[in-house]
């Protein structure tokens, strides 16, 4: 990272009532000596300026809102100037022009606004990430986490763990230099019993079957059932849209076709699968396998089948506690087949006729509530925190005054490393590109 001053679009390039452009570094004031109506050495942090914006030539650009926001005070810890200007193409563009022209100012990179942030301590890797996650948000469940973690919930669990292991380096460290001076009992006890409990806390929080992960990506609901169950016809009128063929010809789905949902303010993703039969040919066949795979992997499966018929014993083949058992076509079914399907605990639906649909997506809301509970608390959102953890865990496990007091060491600097990676309380250049790189560039 160089000490250049940079800048940024920070609202969506085109045509919009006001465009905000932000700009943040040492020189960041000088853009004010240069380009506006105001005095740099007069001007109040915080407060609100309406002024021309003129570019170096002395000609008017646009009249805008200038906001001066003063180091360490700011979103980067850096001096930060914001032109709020009017959002036509033309005029954002002429102002980036203009700014581009400045001695030591350059266009910013994706994510260097919230990289600065991370390197002037304004945030940690997670609360950044956080922030990523709030930009991305499509429901209100990943918006409610989102800003969960942009609070620090994840950085105080994880750094109160990181700060525990530092303190008993600290007394391993110094029974080292000072070899002939015993560990007292007590300490030795003491630090057992915290490398124990910081090791089952966070076992525990890996055991929270990936609903972390899940609210950032989606819950995976599979449909599956026998050639002309509805599986396709669920799938559309779930969707409210013909999102796939319903074809009476048994074997049209051969692919699993995925629609995006929002359940309760959950991101969920619908997957139709090929039907459960013997297949004809080696493309069903696959599609078949394809199904059942994905019916394993899933978080939820809605086991379809024709009221009128028995069920099918694939699904026998998944676990029992992501099945919702649903029979289909009840359009066509007697009151009293309708008491009896009730009565062994299956949802009624018409696909076709869009009956029992709204009964099915609470059950299936409920559902993701009970597996998003299970994970209350802090949730791990990436992958690349569960791996650091696992590591950090397994370090622990190894740890125990039987072995050199130096290898004794080296386990709990290891694990601490670890969850340091997360925070990015160490050397972490290698993964900061790939992090920040997933940002807008005016953030």
């Amino acid at each position: 990272m160089d000490d250049k001053t940079i800048y940024a679009l920070s609202t969506v390039y085109g045509k919009s009532g006001i465009a905000v452009v932000r700009i943040s570094g040492t020189k960041a004031l000088d853009a004010i000596a240069t380009m506006t109506d105001i005095s740099d050495k007069d001007i109040k942090p915080r407060y609100a300026y309406f002024t021309n914006i003129k570019n170096t030539a002395g000609d008017i650009l646009d009249k805008a809102v200038v906001l001066y926001f003063k180091s360490p005070y700011s979103f980067t810890g850096e001096d930060i100037v914001e032109f709020q200007i009017h959002g036509s193409k033309a005029v954002i563009t002429s102002v980036l022009e203009s700014l581009s022209s400045l001695p030591d100012f350059r266009l910013a990179e994706a994510g260097e606004f919230s990289k600065r942030a991370f390197y002037n301590g304004k945030m940690d890797l997670t609360e950044a990430e956080g922030l990523a996650d709030l930009i991305d948000a499509e429901t209100a469940a990943q918006q409610n986490y989102a800003l969960r973690q942009m609070e620090g919930e994840l950085k105080d669990l994880y750094e109160n763990w990181r700060q525990e292991l530092l303190n008993i380096m600290a007394h391993l460290e110094a029974y080292i230099d000072f070899p002939d001076e015993n560990l007292p009992s007590d300490i030795i006890d003491n630090i057992q019993n915290t490398v124990f409990k910081i090791k089952e806390d966070i076992l525990s929080h890996l055991e929270n079957n990936t609903a972390g992960e899940r609210l950032r990506d989606g819950f995976r609901v599979v449909i599956i059932g026998e050639p002309n169950a509805g599986k396709s016809s669920l799938l559309n009128a779930v969707a409210k849209r013909e999102a796939v063929i319903v074809s009476d010809i048994a074997g049209t789905t051969r692919d699993a076709i995925d629609i995006h949902l929002d359940i309760d303010g959950y991101p969920v993703i619908f997957t139709d699968t090929a039907g459960l039969r013997e297949a004809a040919g080696m493309i069903e066949q696959k599609g078949i396998a394809m199904a059942l795979d994905k019916a394993k992997n899933a978080e939820i499966v809605v086991c379809l089948f024709d009221g009128l018929k028995n069920i099918p014993q694939e699904f026998d083949l998944i676990a029992e506690n992501k099945k919702i058992y649903v029979a289909n076509k009840v359009d066509k079914l007697t009151d009293e087949q309708k008491i009896n399907l009730q009565h062994q605990g299956y949802l009624l639906i018409s696909a076709k006729y869009n009956q029992g649909i709204d009964i099915l997506l609470k059950a299936i809301g409920s559902k993701i509530k009970e597996k998003f509970s299970a994970g209350s608390g802090a949730l791990i959102t990436r992958q690349r925190y569960r791996e650091a953890l696992k590591n950090a865990a397994n370090y622990l496990q190894e740890f125990n005054f039987n072995k050199e007091i130096e290898l004794s060491a080296e386990d709990i600097r290891l694990a601490a490393r670890e969850i340091g990676k997360i925070s990015g309380r160490i050397e972490v250049d290698e993964i900061l590109d790939k992090i920040f790189g997933s940002f807008c560039i005016g953030k």
